[in-house]
């Protein structure tokens, strides 16, 4: 029995430790053998990791490379833009984003000359609504950086709509998929975004640092990294110190020698979501959360997340009455072997294929003697 709800922060599946150590393991024996194999070995292990991003997300081969997370992504792709993508125009973002994407956006601003527009929540909701930031989103909007699904309420935005709406109005458009890969379908190949940044952690079950930027091909050819290294170059030992070019895909937001651990140790995860399938693993959640979300309107407690599963990534997030110190329920839930988390006030609440349905019962009753009635 399993009594995990935290897929939000790490993702688990049956068997990840094994999978997790034998390859960390494997790499360890060739990384320490006395012969000149570890660099193509590592990098074949590397590239298998972005291949299977491609295929998960729809991505043409060589558009996609590896990033340390979503930060670094965000930061090497305004880096790397034609000069003046940004001068004196808006950048949009709402108000509910990853806050480490808007601590970098409202700190390059003045650098790179644009405004930084963040569409608020309206008064007493939980998530910004896509009306509203349809309703910021002018024709003077350099580029806008969607959140897929919201860490803060698991709110599932109309990226259709907002990713049409943007090229509509002639703006760059990215995503940070980082809370619904995994358990929301995504495909760039159907939405044609500009630029997508995510982590492998989460849903899809890896470890920190093994971050992605995928770039449209069409955009990916006019930008110029400044962050750039041997591994910018078509073949990273051309070491002319007079002849750098950039590599004609991906590998041009590469700069100096990779890290490697990340991608091995994730790859596991990602082979796991790509034979159980997304969809099967949406459905899965999406009956616990059912379950949740009834429990919850049952004992009068409000929704953070969207009721509508449409609506709602892999999450269920609950307002907690002010009577209760959500430190100690989550501790007391600890003690009975439920795992959870709390922002504030507000329960996040993710399943995921190692909990069960039994695990929705025991929790439920046992936040029926935590919560006063």
């Amino acid at each position: 029995m399993s009594g995990y709800f935290l897929y939000h922060s790490i993702g688990t599946f049956p068997g990840k430790a094994k999978a997790v150590s034998q390859e960390l393991s494997s790499f360890a024996e060739i990384w320490s053998a006395e012969d000149d194999g570890q660099w193509p070995a590592a990098l074949q292990q590397r590239q298998a990791f972005i291949s299977a991003w491609e295929r998960l997300i729809a991505a043409p081969a060589g558009s996609l490379t590896t990033t340390e997370n979503v930060t670094s992504g965000l930061y090497t792709l305004l880096g790397a833009l034609p000069q003046g993508t940004l001068a004196g125009r808006r950048v949009l973002v709402a108000g509910d984003c990853f806050p480490s994407l808007h601590f970098l956006l409202a700190g390059l601003a003045e650098r790179f000359d644009f405004t930084l527009e963040t569409v608020p929540l309206r008064a007493g909701e939980t998530w910004v609504r896509d009306e509203d930031v349809i309703a910021h989103w002018q024709a003077d909007v350099a580029l806008a950086l969607l959140t897929q699904v919201t860490s803060t309420a698991s709110h599932r935005c109309d990226l259709q709509r907002l990713v049409a709406h943007g090229k509509s109005m002639g703006s760059l458009v990215g995503v940070d998929i980082t809370q619904g890969v995994g358990v929301v379908p995504f495909s760039v190949a159907k939405l044609d975004p500009d630029f997508v940044v995510s982590t492998s952690l989460k849903w899809l079950c890896g470890t920190s640092g093994a971050g992605v930027l995928y770039v449209r091909p069409a955009l990916l050819g006019q930008c110029t990294p400044e962050l750039r290294g041997w591994f910018s170059q078509p073949n990273p030992f051309s070491w002319d110190l007079d002849a750098f070019a950039y590599a004609p895909d991906a590998r041009r937001f590469d700069h100096g020698t990779p890290a490697i651990l990340a991608s091995i140790a994730s790859l596991p995860g990602l082979l796991w979501v790509e034979q159980t399938g997304v969809e099967a693993i949406a459905s899965q959640n999406r009956i616990m959360g059912e379950q949740l979300i009834n429990w919850a309107t049952g004992r009068g407690l409000r929704l953070v997340s969207p009721e509508a599963a449409a609506q709602r990534g892999g999450s269920v997030m609950i307002g907690l009455p002010s009577t209760v110190v959500p430190s100690e329920i989550i501790n007391q839930l600890r003690g009975q072997k439920l795992y959870c988390d709390a922002r504030g006030t507000t329960l996040r609440l993710s399943p995921g294929v190692v909990t069960s349905t039994d695990d929705i019962v025991r929790l439920c009753e046992a936040l029926d003697q935590l919560i006063p009635a």
